[in-house]
């Protein structure tokens, strides 16, 4: 395995897509620096050759897709420029920041329908944006996977603390963690929340072991992250943006207010920062479902939303937020009144979720005078509904999870807190380092 590079669960969904006979070309989606150029290379170490086309960097590249040619074509004219072999079976060719070459997005749909033997992986950042721009793209011609930060369990994979994990994925409300490996895991996780998932915040903490030199890669990646909103300004101005981004920080509990977002902006314009925000996967929406039946999304009100960010370490490191005060925290109740303990449940759901479609959250909320009642979030277990409370520590009420259950006759919620694994009468306990777990 390269150096600096730590297994990823994409790594098995591209091994098996490069051992498909059906196979399609194969689009990774996903945040800018959630490792998807190196995820790609790794798979690229168990073909013959590979071939690497980056837009963004060799701007000539661009011109041979300019000459609508005939794949096989194509595939002969790149390998003669890049002076490698380019045959099927044989070599892994991948586009990477494609969203650069229009045309290139384009031709994707023919290596399906002229050359499917060639394996083809094409990716890029802001992906989402040159997509929207082509009509009925790839309908049924090209296979998109979805891929994210690290969770919480390739965290503890990249640590070496591979046993902790099988042990962690092993447990069950029925069958708890003895309570010495607990706290180590609670340990663990306040590591995981400070640095976050980014791949490069990872590998710095686990060469080094250092939460200072961590802070500074997140404020690099904050950096980049900035500088990419000068690509969006066409459609919104550059300090909406970077208001409303760091909107989303401060509001991450409750449901996200416009008013509140950009100071003198119009509703509409913050609702278009906020939107390209979420198709650029540095925001996610979490929706009110009136969780009648199933599919949660069938009966959705978007007017009432939480907006959770991407990443926790972003998140931590936008307000300022001392490291000490997390490790030594019994419970996250003074991190933003909680709020952490919601975005690192509803990233572990996101991430965990699947990687064949851009997964939704929901939650569910009643405002009513004197019977107001909140879940944190849904998620679909087969023909089931799951309510999810989350506890930023290990004590709290559940009044709200039995109302919730009382109205839609749900048998059994979950909590999720600091806790260990437990049973108890009418719900089970998760903890929240092993949220995933309900999807196993």
């Amino acid at each position: 395995m390269e150096k600096g590079y730590f297994k990823r669960n994409i790594d098995a969904v591209l091994a098996e897509w490069s051992h498909e006979k059906n196979r399609k070309p194969l689009l990774l989606r996903g945040a800018r620096q959630v490792g998807k150029t190196a995820a790609v290379r790794m798979l690229g170490n168990s073909f013959e050759h590979y071939v690497e086309i980056n837009f963004d960097s060799d701007a000539d590249a661009s011109q041979f897709f300019t000459q609508n040619l005939d794949p096989a074509e194509l595939c002969s004219r790149l390998s003669l420029y890049y002076r490698t072999p380019i045959e099927p079976g044989k070599t892994l060719l991948f586009f990477d920041e494609i969203q650069s070459c229009v045309p290139a997005i384009k031709t994707l749909r023919y290596f399906y329908e002229k050359y499917p033997q060639q394996h083809l992986i094409a990716a890029g950042s802001l992906l989402e944006f040159a997509l929207e721009e082509i009509p009925s793209f790839g309908v049924g011609r090209i296979h998109s996977v979805f891929m994210y930060p690290f969770s919480f369990y390739e965290f503890l994979g990249a640590m070496g603390d591979q046993m902790h994990a099988e042990a962690c994925r092993a447990a069950a409300p029925a069958n708890p963690l003895p309570g010495p490996i607990h706290k180590q895991l609670v340990d663990r996780l306040k590591i995981f929340l400070l640095i976050g998932g980014m791949p490069e915040s990872i590998v710095s903490y686990v060469q080094n072991r250092d939460l200072l030199h961590s802070q500074q890669v997140i404020e690099d990646l904050l950096a980049t992250f900035r500088d990419d909103f000068s690509k969006y300004r066409s459609r919104v101005p550059l300090l909406v943006l970077n208001e409303v981004f760091e909107s989303v920080m401060y509001q991450a509990e409750g449901k996200f207010v416009y008013e509140r977002a950009a100071e003198g902006t119009g509703n509409v314009r913050v609702k278009q920062a906020l939107d390209l925000l979420i198709m650029a996967g540095l925001a996610y929406p979490v929706t009110h479902s009136a969780a009648n039946g199933i599919p949660l999304g069938a009966e959705i009100n978007p007017k009432y939303r939480r907006i959770i960010p991407c990443d926790t370490g972003i998140f931590l490191h936008i307000l300022g937020i001392e490291k000490s005060q997390i490790l030594l925290a019994e419970d996250f109740n003074t991190v933003n009144r909680g709020a952490l303990a919601e975005i690192h449940t509803g990233l572990e759901l996101q991430k965990n979720g699947g990687t064949h479609a851009r997964r939704q959250l929901f939650c569910w909320r009643r405002e009513k005078a004197q019977s107001s009642a909140q879940i944190d979030y849904l998620i679909q277990k087969g023909s089931s509904i799951v309510p999810i409370e989350v506890k930023s520590g290990t004590q709290g009420g559940m009044k709200s999870l039995r109302s919730f259950m009382e109205e839609k006759k749900i048998d059994r919620g979950v909590r999720t807190s600091l806790e260990n694994f437990a049973k108890k009468d009418y719900f089970d306990i998760y903890p929240l380092y092993a949220i995933s777990n309900l999807y196993d």
